[in-house]
């Protein structure tokens, strides 16, 4: 059942080459990557040979106001050559005044979402296809972009509240709290009888504004990591690391070895608990009590390990821009190699149960299906793409901290449904234990923080992790203290979008699983959708309000 892919190799060299037919303007920036400046005029036919033609995975896009540096906008769209470990930054600059990019989503599906935030949230146009709201409310003020420098942070626009008519058809709604995850989201399955047709997505019931947040005068460089920590609440460790990783590389810190070894070993932790978060709450979905609350009796080890570890079960607080604040110990080490051998064998066991239990198989098999095409062309990510055939990890494809010393296995299935998705998070927490296991064993000796942290101004750095869910990617322009700009994108701002193929024909009961199989992280909320039931229109209220008038 499980596939290894083969990658064709092209040298850095040969790309840049293939590169000079659209720009001579092509540059290699070590904290970044390969990065083409092309007018937007030619952006359409650079995307499209980048993505079709050198095979590169669309990673991300970050929209940035650099009015006050160059009085234009730009964008700059990231794709990944994963066989190389490189990515390819095609920038492209906009008039301020007029402020419009030609389309590419339809080049290059996964780019949709981006260029929806960037219009939202920046005011750039993308021209050649459909513009709406996609984060801010719908009543928010016309012409006002919170992320332009020109808008304070502190900025509470008044709104002017309106009606909007729900679209028609048959509908079955799921949220604002999924039945299992008990996260605000909101999907309207359309149905015929009790077959999906169509999945509408309406998410980003609070934008926190934590990208805004960390360019304002309270924040510096040291302080966002904590920020940046309260992004997810299970997976919060890894936006920390990338978001160092992308400062580090800029400024050219050399972080201490057994730092390194330390982010490495905090990272498996909280892949290994959020596995086994997931695993029980599929369970539960299924039917299997038993094994939610047992998978979760396992899990409760690890919490515990990772506060012996950093002082804290979640949320550790450890990491700073040029290493870590919190040292590991021989007695540590030992009791970390005891909880892992324990739960190794009771795990065993357990998963030996779990993926023998009838009505988990049946249910899983064959469900939610995402094909291998559908996956490339959506670019997702994490256990989402590994189950769908494409042998996509960071930490091998771009190395960071101690992976580069450690050997282990990405586990690859080409089934593309529910149970493959199980069985990719199953087998990755044996292997998160055995790289913890080699990391405890070759921890070197040696300072835990970098000596001399000096960031420059007006430079760009990436950095990306493989958190449990995809990888999490970070970009960072420099500014004087602070990030001029920092943008976040998580693995479920990727995977999202491929649920509309893999709820397309489904019967309505295999939606909660689905849904739940790409371990979806979504915001808390505070505001929701409101039917009048004598209009049938639609309004989004917040809770105060909803309360006042009761």
């Amino acid at each position: 059942m499980v596939m290894n892919t083969s990658k064709s190799m092209l040298s850095r060299e040969e790309i840049i080459d293939a590169l000079k037919k659209f720009s001579e303007d092509i540059i290699f920036v070590e904290s970044a990557g390969l990065i083409i400046r092309v007018k937007k005029d030619r952006l359409r036919e650079v995307a499209r040979f980048v993505h079709d033609v050198l095979d590169a995975y669309f990673r991300t896009m970050m929209a940035v106001d650099e009015r006050p540096i160059n009085n234009t906008f730009a964008a700059y769209y990231v794709f990944g050559k994963d066989e190389l470990g490189l990515n390819i930054i095609i920038e492209t600059h906009t008039d301020p005044l007029d402020p419009e990019i030609p389309s590419i989503s339809d080049l290059v599906p996964a780019a949709d979402w981006y260029e929806l935030e960037a219009w939202d949230l920046l005011g750039i146009r993308f021209t050649g296809r459909k513009l709406y709201r996609f984060i801010l409310p719908d009543e928010w003020p016309e012409g006002l972009y919170p992320l332009r420098k020109d808008v304070d942070y502190n900025l509470r626009p008044t709104i002017r509240k309106t009606m909007k008519q729900p679209p028609t058809g048959p509908k079955v709604p799921v949220g604002p709290y999924h039945p299992a995850l008990h996260e605000p989201e909101y999907f309207e399955l359309f149905v015929e009888g009790e077959r999906i047709v169509d999945v509408r997505y309406n998410g980003f019931h609070v934008h926190r504004g934590i990208e805004k947040l960390a360019e304002s005068p309270r924040f510096t460089y040291q302080k966002v990591p904590f920020l940046a920590e309260r992004i997810c609440g299970i997976c919060g460790f890894v936006h920390s690391v990338s978001y160092t990783m992308s400062i580090e590389r800029v400024a050219k810190i050399d972080v201490p070895e057994r730092a390194e070894y330390i982010r490495s070993i905090i990272l498996e932790i909280e892949r290994i608990h959020s596995h086994l978060l997931w695993l029980g709450v599929a369970c539960h979905l299924l039917g299997y009590d038993a094994g939610f609350m047992h998978t979760w009796r396992i899990r409760e080890k690890i919490m515990v390990l990772a506060e012996q570890l950093t002082g804290s079960r979640k949320t550790y607080g450890i990491n700073l821009v040029g290493g870590v604040r919190k040292d590991i110990n021989k007695d540590k080490i030992q009791v970390a190699m005891n909880t892992l051998g324990s739960v190794k064998e009771e795990l065993s066991k357990l998963v030996e149960v779990i993926t023998h239990v009838p009505q988990i198989v049946k249910r899983a098999s064959g469900t939610g299906i995402l094909p291998k095409d559908d996956a490339r062309k959506l670019s997702v990510v994490g256990p989402v793409a590994r189950a769908s055939g494409l042998n996509r990890d960071v930490r091998k494809d771009y190395p960071y901290a101690a992976y580069p010393y450690v050997s282990f296995k990405v586990p690859v299935y080409s089934e593309g449904d529910n149970l493959a998705r199980i069985l990719v998070r199953i087998d990755e927490v044996f292997e998160s234990i055995n790289i913890i296991e080699q990391l405890l064993d070759k921890i070197p000796q040696g300072p835990i923080f970098a000596e001399k942290i000096e960031v420059p101004e007006g430079k760009i750095g990436v950095g990306n992790v493989e958190a449990p869910r995809g990888e999490v990617i970070h970009i960072t322009i420099t500014g004087k203290g602070r990030p001029y700009r920092w943008r976040v994108r998580a693995p479920t701002y990727q995977n999202i979008p491929a649920l509309k193929v893999m709820l397309k024909d489904a019967p309505l009961a295999d939606a909660p699983l689905t849904i739940a199989s790409i371990d979806p992280c979504f915001s808390c909320t505070d505001r929701i959708v409101v039917v009048d039931l004598k209009t049938g229109k639609a309004m989004k209220r917040n809770m105060e309000e909803i309360i006042r008038k009761k």
